[in-house]
């Protein structure tokens, strides 16, 4: 990408939209184009089509979902499913539509089959069921990063797809309900330490390995991606480490300074078992994470401190 090539990024408010564009300010990109959700709604055809019409972007970034925990995702299933797959069948075919050199489409770790091998290589994707509890919104994630690929055979586009971990940092969704388990963590140890409570109560048995990956991290991969990557396959996004979530939540009250007791409740949901990303393939790319977890947790708590509008979402 040239320094000031006409750039759009759909979701800039999110986590992963807003650190794409720290990003590319960091790297020197100076042409940077965004839309708020009132600005541009990413779910109206006739909209998106007459934004790509008058901007024309060179390069899209691709980061708007809609996005959530298991709570959230079990309780608006159809919502998930339409909302996803109808904003980035928009998006990517407008670009295609307007003659855009190259899209970047970000989708999530989630879209593996639940009983994936360990660690998930990129051609595991359908190879057996997926894990019910985020079935729609992987089923819509997979629908977009095919279509990048069907446009790349039919008519020759440049158009790749990313798969990130667990995400976690900066402008997370601290919400008590429809978070993601770090972010929900964080929250909940705060509110027990500043309320002195004796015990904190974690979903599930804490048995399930899980891999988590510093959002800045994964905008430094995207813009490598951008700049040097092109195929049909997607590219996993992860650290390659996992941990179980009770070690997790020991290490996130560890951060925060809450001395209480962790409980678990065997009768929530634990998910699935394990979700380890093999990332091998952006390794042999030349690129790595930088972030430690413990490092990352400290930098995400600070983040819910001083943004007290994430705070009480």
């Amino acid at each position: 990408m040239e320094k000031n090539a006409k750039i759009y990024v759909a979701g800039h408010r999110g986590m992963v939209g807003s650190a794409i564009i720290r990003e590319l300010q960091r790297q020197g990109y100076t042409n940077l184009v965004t839309r708020t959700h009132k600005e541009l709604d990413l779910t109206r055809q006739d909209a998106v089509e007459k934004f790509f019409e008058t901007e024309k972007p060179e390069y899209v970034f691709l980061a708007a979902a809609k996005v959530g925990g298991i709570v959230a995702n079990q309780s608006a299933l159809a919502d998930f499913m339409y909302d996803n797959m109808i904003l980035e069948m928009n998006v990517i075919h407008s670009a295609w539509q307007n003659g855009c050199k190259k899209l970047e489409f970000l989708g999530s770790s989630c879209i593996y089959p639940r009983m994936a091998p360990q660690p998930m290589k990129e051609n595991c994707l359908l190879t057996s069921e997926l894990e019910k509890t985020n079935e729609a919104y992987a089923l819509a994630k997979i629908s977009g990063l095919k279509y990048c690929e069907f446009l790349n055979r039919q008519y020759g586009t440049d158009y790749i797809s990313v798969m990130p971990t667990n995400l976690y940092g900066p402008n997370d969704n601290y919400h008590p309900e429809h978070s993601h388990v770090l972010p929900a963590l964080i929250r909940r140890f705060h509110e027990a330490k500043v309320e002195g409570k004796d015990s904190v109560t974690c979903w599930g048995d804490g048995s399930p390995l899980r891999e988590f990956l510093y959002v800045d991290d994964l905008a430094d991969l995207c813009v490598f991606l951008m700049n040097n990557y092109s195929g049909n396959e997607t590219v996993n996004a992860g650290t390659g480490k996992e941990l179980t979530i009770k070690a997790l939540t020991e290490l996130v009250a560890k951060v925060i300074g809450y001395k209480g007791q962790i409980l678990w409740d065997p009768s929530r949901p634990n998910g699935t078992p394990r979700k380890l990303l093999d990332v091998s393939k952006a390794a042999k790319l030349g690129w790595k994470y930088k972030t430690e977890l413990e490092d990352g947790i400290r930098l995400s708590y600070q983040d819910f401190l001083n943004n007290p509008m994430r705070a009480e979402r």
